[in-house]
């Protein structure tokens, strides 16, 4: 599988590696129950696991760190396990914000803040505003996320927009759909990595996700550190990718 922002005909420069890497970030409640521990510790673990990761992603080149949060489907938990993520959020924002922006990580939030309880609307909000002149990794962050809801959000804008006669049904096509998408400067991902041994992309980036490479790891997230990130970047690494076309060959 693999993944461009457009189409080519001949292998890409894969010398630096993936530019934006994507991550579902799963298996922290597996992790916690295997050890006789509560889930609530098994998030916490995930947020050193999501440490480790934004400093090792800046260190190997990455330019763009897709995390997938909070997805829209995760409200169907138990209220108490959504009260543990939440207040994850918070600390996570509060105390590793000042740091994200001293190193020049610039935050991104893609998702529905619509019904959020307003402080966290707040603190996305502050996070997106503080570090926004920062020019090395971008941290997306996927929070309260749905791929499909995504699309659809999109699709009502455009709909809009023709009921108002501001626009031709007929100029509907990709581009105009990946332009109302919730982040549509940032690049598709090359390379999606989901943990915990799960292969499905459980409606993340699907759209996005197109032509991106998808690695499968087996460990949970808790364990995921920069080795594991260096071995996924490796394996997108021995891909061939074609994007349709035919992979160049050297003149012997």
């Amino acid at each position: 599988m693999s993944n461009a922002a457009a189409p080519v005909t001949e292998a890409p420069d894969r010398s630096d590696g993936p530019a934006h890497v994507a991550i579902i970030m799963d298996g922290n409640g597996r992790w916690a129950a295997a050890r006789g521990l509560p889930r609530a510790e098994g998030h916490r673990r995930g947020v050193e696991a999501l440490r480790r990761v934004v400093r090792a992603s800046d260190e190997l080149g990455i330019r763009y760190l897709t995390i997938f949060s909070f997805s829209s489907e995760n409200w169907s938990r138990p209220a108490s396990e959504i009260g543990d993520l939440f207040g994850l959020l918070r600390r996570f924002i509060r105390n590793d914000l000042a740091t994200l922006h001293r190193d020049g990580v610039r935050v991104r939030v893609i998702g529905e803040r619509g019904g959020l309880e307003p402080d966290i609307c707040a603190l996305l909000s502050e996070a997106e505003e503080l570090t926004r002149a920062n020019t090395k990794l971008t941290l997306v962050v996927a929070f309260n996320y749905g791929s499909r809801q995504e699309i659809a959000r999109a699709a009502q804008i455009l709909a809009r927009e023709v009921a108002e006669g501001r626009r031709d049904p007929a100029s509907i096509d990709a581009d105009a759909i990946g332009a109302h998408l919730d982040a549509p400067d940032i690049p598709d991902p090359d390379l999606i990595i989901r943990t915990s041994g799960e292969q499905r992309l459980s409606n993340f980036l699907m759209w996005q996700a197109a032509y991106s490479e998808l690695v499968f790891v087996p460990i949970h997230w808790p364990d995921f550190d920069k080795a594991a990130l260096e071995g996924a970047i490796a394996e997108f690494g021995r891909r061939e990718r074609r994007f349709g076309g035919l992979v160049a060959k050297t003149a012997s």
